[in-house]
């Protein structure tokens, strides 16, 4: 995150992103050129400043902007007040230096890990210049800012995936930290329960100083080794269904890993079978922001978010009340079988990015592949855990993530493995 001059970067940054087909919904060019300027004058007078200074930061259109109406992707918040003031990790930012550059688009209100917007259009994947692939979602516009080279980071969100998906997707990296260490406030909800404020980035060191400035937390990251670490592949659901390329580039990830010294252990997690049935919060939680405006203006939604919203009007009191006493049940039994381990690895995502003409053509192949993105990455929402995709595929071929993950709180201790497992497969 050092560039020379930081106002020739984010003067190249804009010209690209003004050209950008369906990423960003508003720039800042002025303000971010502000950012730069001061950031480099402050720098020929030896200041030392954030690393995060006069470099071009994304936000996610669900974030409040002092004096903005906050969209979500969405037409129907159009005519919602402004917000008065930026959210905190907007604020946040702020305060590091970062250069703020545009609100990027988004799947209409954060629901669904494929990326798709009727009303703003969909940002293709950076990763293919042949075929427009899409590129994940709910954070869309974040990961093709990043992935193009139009920002350092990305801040979005990830309720079932929303970062990991689209860092997996796009070939870069996106960390959730636990879901308490980073506020919410001022980022229109999705689920209460399981909604996560995170970034993506080009490296796992990268995300480290973002998660710092957005958390307002500096974690403890450590140098450690790859020989000796216990790393476990659950041999439940989540090796399901891979698709070829994304199978060989996990198996190469596995021997690379496997090497250079890690303990790569195979084994059952018996309670991953139970995650499905469980992971219902997202459309009782959505649905009761969200009725009110439904009743009124559900034929301006994206009829796919509508039917996903409107699925928490037959959940009572009684069940949402027993499903978080399942789910802390589930929790404990899950951090118990994690327990020996060091982290948890898996692939991010089970398929390669996919077109987007045949998922914007067909509601069947759109939930058979919005159902498959989100398989492995909403366990760990569902666990209040932790987690961080890592690329993992040979250059030249479709993006692949590794996913390393582990239970809440465990934030230092995965990003230091992380770090470690970066090495090893960046390495020629």
């Amino acid at each position: 995150m050092a560039p020379s001059s930081r106002t020739a970067l984010i003067e190249r940054c804009i010209a690209q992103a003004k050209t950008a087909t369906a990423v960003f919904t508003r720039l800042y060019p002025e303000a971010a050129r502000a950012s730069a300027a001061h950031a480099d004058a402050m720098l020929a007078a030896g200041v030392h400043l954030s690393p995060l200074a006069g470099l071009p930061v994304s936000i996610k259109d669900l974030f409040d902007v002092a004096g903005e109406t906050t969209l979500a992707g969405s037409v129907v918040l159009k005519d919602r007040p402004p917000a008065g003031s930026d959210a905190p990790v907007v604020a946040r930012l702020r305060r590091a230096g970062a250069a703020i550059l545009g609100k990027t688009n988004m799947t209409e209100f954060a629901f669904s890990g494929v990326g798709l917007n009727p009303h703003y259009g969909t940002p293709a994947n950076p990763a293919d210049a042949t075929l427009a692939r899409i590129p994940g979602g709910s954070s869309s516009g974040a990961a093709v800012s990043v992935a193009a080279g139009l920002c350092v980071a990305g801040l979005g969100s990830d309720t079932g995936g929303s970062i990991r998906i689209p860092a997996a997707l796009c070939g870069i990296v996106g960390f959730k930290p636990t879901a308490r260490r980073v506020p919410s406030t001022g980022a229109i909800p999705l689920s209460t329960t399981l909604d996560t404020v995170c970034a993506m980035t080009r490296s796992v060191a990268d995300c480290i100083t973002i998660d710092g400035v957005i958390a307002d937390d500096v974690l403890a990251i450590r140098d450690i080794p790859l020989r000796g670490l216990r790393l476990m592949v659950p041999a439940t659901v989540v090796l399901d269904a891979l698709e070829p390329h994304v199978a060989a580039s996990f198996s190469a990830a596995l021997s690379r890993l496997s090497a250079a010294g890690a303990a790569i252990i195979e084994a059952p997690l018996a309670p991953l079978t139970e995650a499905a049935e469980l992971n219902r919060f997202s459309g009782a939680e959505s649905y009761t922001w969200h009725r009110d405006i439904l009743a009124e203006r559900e034929a301006d939604y994206d009829p796919r978010v509508a039917k996903r919203i409107k699925t928490g009007i037959a959940m009572s009191a009684a069940d949402y009340i027993d499903l978080h006493r399942r789910r802390r049940d589930w929790i404990e039994r899950m951090e118990q079988a994690l327990a020996p381990y060091d982290a948890l690895i898996m692939p991010t995502v089970p398929v390669v990015a996919p077109e987007i003409a045949p998922l914007a053509a067909s509601e069947e192949t759109f939930f058979r592949f919005n159902g498959l993105l989100l398989r492995n990455t909403s366990t760990i929402n569902l666990l209040d855990g932790c987690g961080i995709s890592i690329p993992c595929h040979a250059p030249g071929t479709l993006p692949v993530g590794l996913s390393v993950t582990g239970a809440a709180m465990s934030d230092a201790r995965i990003l230091s493995a992380a770090l470690a497992i970066e090495r090893v497969l960046a390495a020629p």
